[in-house]
């Protein structure tokens, strides 16, 4: 084998602590604290030209003969290098070269990659002739787009140029475009189609980098401009766009370069871990609202609550989305002048279609008769959408129409937001039977929503740090109204057929939009939003004409839209007096219809993980028990359970039990186990246990005169899918002890299983009998399997009665990380003082709940019901307990005390 020319190893080394030491240099510039961007993109030019120069040194030293070149490609080739992204060259060779059967060339490439690698330059390389260079653009329109920006760094400017012509002649503009354009789409869905993912990838999200740069692709494949500059000289883009282009572009950069820099390799993504500390480098710091003391007037101090704070990453990430939805806007502005560009010689692509005396259908999307039509009439501005919400065959807004608006926003003021027409023209649009979520989704990526809606403006881009909402909540609020828009759809009503059916029914639907497009207007302002939103959407009913009982039915839904979901999950819904005390807040079959459907739209709209069949089936509970206590048939227990009894031994005449077999379980059973479940649990309940209570009552007479052993001395445990389609139903029958909750649970924990819900309940004969609802990570087709693992399992964990197992410590997620949770315990006696009510809420984590039961069952402290809600990464449990330790003050502070160490982990 030849040896490689290697350069000499003394100077390599003065080379490579150079370019380190210049790099370092040049990388502190870019970590100089501060948001101005103004030197970032000179400071991305120097690394490149610093990586340039080290490289035609390496060059020499390899010493490649006349005829090769060496070529900057991709984003290396553009002349702007970002800290850690990778130095992307091409080694182009002479025609007719093959380093395969060159030894002395496959040396010295190799000599040159390696010494680059040495020298700490991270190289993504290719070794190829003009003619392959060719042949692999037009089948990879990744490698053409790579070769688009190539840049000679050393070697022969002929080779070069040639290069370059050929590529250029092989350079189809339309397809390419076309290509990009896919490209685009397909990384957009990669992406969720939004630019407001909680963690963005600055390069590749939608609105960021990459949105810029293909632009710049197209644009120079078709001869069009290789600069912002160039565009806005060819009519491309106006001066204005050019400028807020380059101000995005440079934001964008910097924050990635920063990324660079913290994490000290290449990361392109705003993750959590990285999300503070970028925002401290740009001088954001974490606001803390002043709260005037009490009795000292005109003096504040720093309340450092929950409400209210801003934390500086929080700053960051408005200034992101900001920026984001600009770079979006412009995309599609200039993307759509580019494509009309090249089809400006395609017959009948130009022709216009009038709509109106203001606009027109060009090619099925909406044209401006001018482009200063919303100048001389603001009106047009709302009814554009109107226009395209009603219009059948419109499928979007033209270029020249987003421009218009684009250049527009000043003249969307006071003025216009206060204008009777457009006020009348905006609640059309709520009022439409159709097109309602895209028409407001329009209206907010072309900021005309936040500009008419000025409350809504504030909530643009806002970071959302409670670990279950995925959205910023402008998101949120319009994925919950398109939620709410669903249930009115006939082609939904499989989704959720209850919503559908009650929806059917409601004769004004935009009262519900209405409400779902204020119900989280006033987050991050301070205070409870709920109040604020409810006093917003009072003031813009009364701006908008609303009648007044329409808008008190509104400014409950605002008021209140927290309220259902929280007794249904927290509250004990088989207590009579809790579904009286929320029928009295609700009033009326309406107002409670009302408050359902936004419920569960709001809870939908949080996380794909937020919503469950469990958590549908509590809220549908709830409706149901409050709709009857309305209608003036308040909760009787005694009707309530007889109609269950009646119910449940219907279902068990269909499995053709004995006569009378359901008598010894029910005589050991009192009213709350009654009123605490459902007529068909009851049925499962009595079938599973009606043999094993007919083969020990016998056993039970035989025995001597007070002999009190349980009739039953083994645990039984029997699961089945769970009849709310989720998860399994798991019910477990054995003598009662003081740690049998615990026990289940440590199971539940070390099987990797999640209780959403558990109703614990003894007989009369001191059996517990317990039911529990639990998912599995992942349900297995194989459910029989899974239960009969549980069933065998679970039973032989009880009966052993070893020692409790040691709670399992899972790892913390990122966000859990980042946006940690405040542990809090509350302990109170229920409202009859009977019972105490404890409610706990923690960052989520494996082994919580057993942790939590592992301290009451220290205590002897019996749980009655429980209640567990996941609320993405955060658990928000409520039990019911009682026990003798709670009526001391002294043992409720310890128990209070260990259970926030529990949750602290």
């Amino acid at each position: 084998m030849v040896p490689a020319p290697a350069p000499a190893g003394h100077d390599l080394g003065t080379l490579r602590l150079q370019y380190r030491n210049d790099k370092a240099a040049l990388m502190a510039q870019l970590g100089v604290q501060g948001s101005s961007t103004r030197g970032v993109r000179k400071a991305l030019q120097q690394l490149s030209r610093l990586t340039d120069q080290t490289l035609r040194e390496l060059w020499s030293m390899a010493g490649f003969g006349p005829g090769f070149s060496l070529i900057a490609v991709g984003g290396f080739g553009r002349g702007e290098l970002f800290p850690f992204s990778d130095v992307d060259v091409l080694v182009l060779l002479p025609d007719g070269s093959q380093p395969d059967h060159d030894a002395t060339l496959k040396a010295r490439l190799e000599g040159f990659i390696g010494a680059c690698w040495d020298l700490g330059l991270e190289i993504g390389s290719s070794v190829r002739t003009a003619a392959d260079c060719v042949a692999e653009a037009e089948k990879d329109v990744t490698v053409q787009t790579s070769l688009l920006e190539c840049r000679l760094i050393a070697g022969s400017k002929n080779a070069f140029a040639s290069l370059v012509s050929q590529l250029a002649e092989a350079m189809d503009p339309k397809a390419f475009f076309v290509a990009k354009t896919l490209e685009m789409r397909q990384r957009h869905t990669k992406f969720e189609d939004t630019p407001y993912s909680l963690e963005p990838n600055c390069k590749e999200s939608p609105g960021g980098l990459r949105d810029l740069q293909i632009i710049l692709w197209v644009a120079k494949a078709a001869g069009l401009g290789r600069s912002w500059d160039e565009l806005a000289r060819k009519g491309l883009a106006t001066p204005l766009e050019a400028r807020q282009i380059k101000a995005n572009e440079a934001l964008l950069s910097l924050i990635r370069a920063r990324l660079h820099l913290l994490a000290n390799r290449r990361e392109d993504r705003l993750v959590f871990d990285l999300q503070t500390a970028v925002a401290e480098s740009f001088g954001f710091k974490a606001q803390v609202p002043a709260v005037i003391t009490p009795g000292t007037p005109g003096a504040a101090h720093v309340a450092p609550t929950a409400r209210g704070t801003r934390r500086a990453s929080e700053a960051l990430m408005k200034r992101y989305y900001w920026a984001a939805k600009a770079v979006t806007q412009l995309n599609q502005i200039l993307l759509l002048n580019i494509q009309e560009r090249l089809q400006s010689d395609v017959p009948g692509v130009d022709r216009l279609r009038p709509l109106n005396d203001r606009f027109f259908d060009k090619g099925g999307m909406r044209e401006v008769a001018s482009d200063n039509l919303y100048v001389q009439h603001p009106h047009a501005i709302l009814e554009t959408f109107h226009l395209y919400q009603t219009t059948v065959g419109i499928k979007g807004l033209s270029a020249r129409t987003l421009r218009a608006l684009y250049n527009a926003r000043p003249v969307m003021n006071a003025r216009f937001r206060a204008d009777p027409v457009n006020r009348a023209q905006f609640l059309k649009i709520l009022q439409e039977p159709e097109g309602i979520t895209h028409a407001m989704r329009l209206m907010n990526q072309t900021s005309v929503l936040g500009r008419y809606l000025w409350v809504f403006r504030h909530i643009v881009g806002q970071m959302q740090h409670d670990l279950f909402h995925v959205y910023t909540v402008d998101q949120h609020i319009l994925m919950v109204l398109r939620n709410m828009r669903r249930f009115f759809i006939a082609e939904h009503s499989h989704e959720y057929p209850f919503c559908s059916q009650l929806a059917a029914g409601w004769d004004k639907p935009w009262i519900l939009y209405i409400a779902a497009l204020f119900h989280d207007i006033a987050k991050g302002r301070g205070g409870d939003h709920s109040d604020l939103g409810a006093s917003d959407v009072r003031t813009f009913c009364h701006q908008h004409g609303i009648e007044r009982e329409d808008t008190r039915l509104i400014q409950f839904l605002v008021a209140e839209h927290l309220t259902m979901s929280r007794m249904a999950q927290k509250e004990d819904l088989s207590d009579p007096d809790v579904i009286a005390a929320f029928a009295k807040r609700v009033g009326n079959e309406r107002y409670l219809t009302a408050l359902y459907l936004l419920t569960v739209a709001d809870i939908r709209g949080t996380s794909p993980k937020v919503w469950n069949a469990w958590k549908g089936k509590l809220l549908e509970d709830l409706y149901r028990y409050t709709l009857r206590a309305l209608g003036g048939r308040a909760p009787d227990p005694g009707a309530v359970i007889e109609g269950r009894k009646r119910e449940a031994l219907s279902m068990l005449a269909l499995h053709a039990l004995p006569h009378q077999a359901h008598k010894a379980l029910w005589d050991t059973l009192d009213v709350s186990y009654f009123m605490r479940h459902q007529a068909d649990e009851i049925a499962w309940h009595t079938r599973v246990l009606s043999k094993q209570m007919a083969q020990t009552a016998s056993k039970a007479a035989a025995r001597p005169e007070g002999d009190t052993q349980p009739a039953i001395d083994k645990c039984i445990v029997r699961a089945r899918i769970s009849p709310e389609g989720e998860g399994l139903q798991v019910l477990v029958y054995a003598p009662d002890q003081n740690d049998l909750f615990v026990r289940i649970c440590g199971y539940f924990d070390s099987s990797h299983f999640s209780i959403l819900d558990a109703r614990v309940h003894t007989t009369l004969t001191g059996h517990a009998l317990d039911t529990f609802q639990v998912v599995a990570p992942s349900m297995s087709e194989h459910y029989r399997e899974l239960i009969a693992m549980v069933e065998n399992n679970l039973a032989q964990t009880i009966d052993e009665r070893g020692p409790l197992p040691t709670p399992t410590k899972g790892r913390l997620s990122r966000r859990v990380k980042s946006f940690p949770v405040t542990p809090r315990v509350d302990l109170r006696p229920d409202e009859k003082a009977q019972r105490w009510l404890l409610s706990v809420s923690a960052s989520d984590r494996a082994g919580l709940l057993y942790g939590i039961t592992r301290v009451l069952a220290r205590y002897e402290i019996n749980v009655q019901l429980a209640k567990v809600t996941t609320l993405g990464e955060r658990v928000e449990d409520t039990f019911l307990i009682s026990g003798a330790q709670l009526q001391m003050n002294k043992r409720q502070i310890e128990i209070e005390t260990e259970l926030l160490e529990t949750l602290e982990g």
